[in-house]
């Protein structure tokens, strides 16, 4: 078996599909490279580890997973283009039925139509959080009082 075009054996590429596709190193080496699980597990995560230590092998692995994030985005943008269309056929058909309101909530929320949510913040520096602090301090400290001496307390009868 020769090497591809990039310098990776078919192994190897089997390999970088396995680790792109989610699966552990050691794992996508047993598979890629058809070992018995009777094996010594150490030998395979070593085999894994040096492996994924290659630069063409860690090159390779980091483009398939974006190829394969920009697939999963693509489709999931696709997916609610068409569902987003259906449910504007759906709301605007001739008769009012309880299937073009429901399309017509559900398009409302997904554009956010229905979110109340009003959200504030307020951001202080930590210079204005420390003399707020200070000053509650001084303030505590002015309302009690110092002078009188502290009495024993009374027994309630």
């Amino acid at each position: 078996m020769g090497k591809t075009r990039d310098g990776l054996t078919p192994k190897m590429l089997h390999f970088c599909r396995c680790v792109a596709a989610g699966m552990g190193q050691a794992e996508s080496y047993r598979e890629s490279h058809a070992v018995t699980a009777t094996g010594k597990s150490a030998t395979h995560r070593e085999a894994a580890s040096r492996l994924m230590a290659r630069d063409d092998i860690r090159a390779r692995v980091d483009a398939l997973v974006k190829q394969r994030e920009r697939s999963l985005l693509a489709s999931a943008l696709s997916d609610k283009t068409r569902v987003l269309s259906r449910l504007r056929d759906w709301m605007d058909g001739s008769d009012s039925t309880s299937n073009q309101l429901r399309a017509a909530e559900l398009l409302g929320k997904s554009v956010g139509l229905f979110k109340d949510v009003v959200e504030t913040s307020e951001s202080r520096s930590s210079d204005d959080l420390l003399a707020e602090l200070d000053a509650m301090l001084e303030q505590a400290e002015s309302d009690q009082p110092s002078d009188q001496p502290e009495s024993e307390p009374s027994q309630l009868h």
